[in-house]
């Protein structure tokens, strides 16, 4: 097994607009973090974070999910923020963040949940929704998908994808993602592959601000890079791109299983200037029948950070979604 890293706690002092307790249960001899605010017996709310960010970017949200009087969960992914980290990329898999975090909703004893999920909170929060369906009530996906193939395509499309991040050679940050770019294709996906394992430096901080409308402060950027002490501690931010193929027969099953018979709430909230999701909506509002007649969204003006650019509003819509749900 590879060493385990754990972030010195000062690194986390101060950090502006995050004065959360942090709470901390082990799974599998890893510690996982998570933020946990609110009543036991309220209503909870998953919050599932990406890469390579951690909880700390739901700090917009919280609050107001808090005034509408439910508990919130903001874990953080094993490699990220708070969470154990490992020093070799061949400890991380798609399957153990899986399982991590399933085992992680059955200790806590979670059920009626609302998750939401975005970016890797999504290929992996929905993942454990497959797992543990009764558990949860529904779901709101925002800058995410479920890419899923069959057994006889999976090693064919895993090749070709492997094919075309060589192709690309080594890529500059630069010319990973145009923000601004209105291409609806999977290029800008595999160049951001193919800088994540060839770039000799992974600045998450300068990662964060390119992928976000809003102009961060000195202080929240350097939040964005406290889990990361020195580049040692950043093998899972870099490898987790490429695992995204990975699993791509576990997750047909999870659609053929789950979540095209999925009759409960499912809500999309997209942003409109995200090259790497936009247009992913579609397949859950049309494959999923409980995505029929909601009120999906297209917010404006976020990037593919969305909870940074668009918070409040993404808390808000959060909040009427549920409130209007009448399943409970």
């Amino acid at each position: 097994m590879p060493e385990i890293l754990r972030t010195p706690d000062d690194r986390f002092v101060d950090l502006p607009g995050f004065e959360y307790t942090p709470h901390y249960i082990e799974i599998e001899n890893l510690r996982v973090h998570y933020v946990d605010e609110g009543k036991n017996d309220k209503q909870p709310i998953l919050l599932m974070h990406g890469e390579p960010s951690w909880s700390y970017l739901y700090r917009k949200m919280i609050p107001i999910l808090l005034e509408a009087d439910f508990r919130v969960l903001a874990p953080d992914l094993i490699g990220f923020g708070r969470s154990d980290k490992l020093s070799e990329k061949k400890g991380y898999s798609y399957q153990h963040q899986v399982d991590i975090f399933t085992e992680y909703i059955r200790r806590l004893n979670l059920s009626n949940i609302t998750l939401f999920c975005q970016d890797w909170g999504g290929l992996i929060g929905l993942r454990v929704v497959a797992n543990e369906p009764d558990r949860f009530a529904r779901i709101i996906a925002s800058n995410t998908g479920l890419p899923a193939v069959t057994d006889s395509q999976a090693e064919m499309l895993v090749k070709g994808f492997n094919d075309l991040i060589e192709a690309q050679g080594n890529m500059p940050l630069e010319e990973v993602i145009d923000i601004n770019s209105t291409e609806v294709s999977q290029l800008p996906f595999i160049r951001w592959v193919a800088y994540s394992r060839t770039s000799p430096e992974f600045p998450v901080s300068e990662i964060i601000q390119r992928w976000t409308r809003t102009l961060l402060t000195n202080e929240v950027l350097a939040a964005y890079e406290a889990p990361f002490p020195d580049d040692s501690y950043k093998e899972g931010a870099r490898i987790m791109p490429s695992l995204v193929v990975s699993q791509l027969r576990e997750n047909n099953k999870a659609w053929e299983e789950v979540f095209i018979k999925w009759e409960k709430p499912f809500l999309t909230a997209f942003s409109d200037s995200d090259p790497i999701t936009r247009g992913q909506e579609k397949e859950f509002q049309t494959r999923i029948p409980g995505a029929d007649d909601q009120p999906h969204v297209i917010i404006k003006d976020a990037g593919h950070f969305l909870q940074e650019d668009k918070g409040e509003e993404l808390a808000e819509i959060m909040v009427n979604f549920i409130d209007c749900d009448k399943t409970i």
